[in-house]
């Protein structure tokens, strides 16, 4: 058997887990547009204020691969799969033969048009280690950056940059900052903490014409900048999986087993679209818990075993400078609010369900608990809520529950 994986993050990585816990010795091909060995890649803003360094960002080390006969090609695409020949094009002018393929192609910056963009000189993305590279040369104590996108990417740049450059300067077309996490309580509660760091907000605004060192907001303020940051979204790196015929939406669309259109081809990751649990709707779930088990689960398929993944749910970890931020599942229904002034939470609870949950500072202690409640979708009249909400414990469980369900989540 041969297996191939395009990609090289953690769906790879879950499906070498997946593949290898049946399959002990057939060779496992990964290609990697990256020259790098799988890496962490939330963590590049750590590298670069240095809080973490380069060499320990690294998922697994290079034995690893050697002992479980991975070989991974890196600073090579994936050009065109053709499936009916079970075979993939690659850049290297090669063609790569597959009995069982896994798409794990994750997602790219996307850069909407621009007036005047193509005038700014520096500037960057910041999705990828190389990326972090490019920003760190480009910045210094004399130079102001300005980051276009308050969402997960945009503010990991800003926590990035932050001590190294004169000014940040971050602009949003929404009301608010990471309007896709959280709620309206919860973003001023961040925005503060990050505007008392030092870093400065231009929110209900976008950029209406970029000069070399300068912006007009549609708000007719001006920004002058030297480095410019582009953080305003991704899109799933689809083109490969729709030039082969696979199924498509928004991404590729896979089974509970992650299987494509295609009896031989999974998809994993950022560009696998599947039905999220707490809303019943099929979407991409961005997130690398689920991108890990989706490619666990992919792998164990593709070595001929039986797995479904069955309660994909929607979450975010995230800290900036020491404060964290979990967030999970869908933000609809009655609401129950526990705060203080180190620590926030609010439930979201329906049909006596928890849809989900936003825990920032020390409420993120032990947030696996709640996690549990809502995967595996508790009636919350079968625990003690009102103390679990309070205090996060496994004393809030009947003994049964404890052993056949939580000690997996926690």
């Amino acid at each position: 058997m041969e297996y191939v994986i395009i990609g090289n993050s953690y769906a790879a990585l879950g499906a070498i887990n997946g593949i290898r816990s049946i399959d002990k010795t057939s060779p496992i091909y990964i290609i990697s547009k990256e020259p790098y060995y799988a890496y962490a890649r939330p963590v590049i803003s750590y590298v670069l204020y240095s809080k973490a360094k380069e060499e320990n960002i690294f998922l697994r080390p290079e034995e690893y691969y050697k002992e479980n006969n991975v070989v991974v090609k890196t600073n090579c695409e994936a050009l065109s799969i053709d499936p009916d020949n079970h075979s993939i094009k690659l850049s290297d002018e090669t063609n790569m033969h597959f009995d069982k393929l896994l798409i794990a192609t994750g997602s790219s910056p996307f850069i909407p048009p621009m007036k005047g963009l193509e005038k700014v000189k520096d500037k960057f993305t910041f999705m990828t280690l190389d990326d972090m590279k490019s920003v760190e040369k480009a910045v210094n104590k004399k130079k102001s950056v300005l980051i276009i996108g308050a969402g997960l990417i945009g503010l990991k740049a800003a926590e990035g940059v932050l001590d190294r450059s004169k000014e940040v300067n971050v602009v949003d077309l929404a009301p608010r900052i990471l309007p896709s996490i959280l709620d309206e309580e919860a973003s001023k509660i961040v925005q503060r903490e990050l505007e008392e760091k030092g870093i400065k907000f231009h929110l209900g605004c976008s950029a209406e014409e970029f000069n070399e060192k300068s912006v007009k907001l549609t708000n007719n303020e001006e920004l002058s900048f030297d480095v410019l940051i582009l953080a305003v979204g991704v899109r799933p790196n689809t083109n490969l999986a729709k030039e082969a015929g696979l199924t498509c939406s928004r991404g590729i669309v896979v089974d509970t087993m992650c299987r494509t259109s295609h009896p031989d081809i999974y998809a994993a990751g950022d560009v696998a679209e599947e039905v999220e649990l707490t809303t019943g709707e099929s979407r991409i779930i961005a997130i690398i818990p689920n991108a890990t088990m989706q490619g666990e689960t992919a792998g164990l398929n593709m070595a001929g075993g039986e797995k479904h993944f069955t309660n994909p749910v929607a979450m975010n970890a995230i800290g900036f400078f020491g404060s964290h931020i979990i967030t999970a599942g869908t933000y609809n229904g009655e609401c129950e609010v526990i705060k203080d002034e180190s620590f926030y939470k609010k439930f979201f609870i329906k049909d006596n369900k928890l849809k989900g949950f936003i825990l920032m500072g020390r409420a993120v202690d032990r947030a696996g608990i709640y996690t549990a409640v809502l995967r595996n979708q508790l009636d919350l009249s079968t625990i003690d809520w009102n103390t679990l909400k309070e205090k996060p414990s496994l004393a809030a469980f009947a003994l049964k529950e404890r052993k056949n369900m939580l000690t997996k989540e926690v």
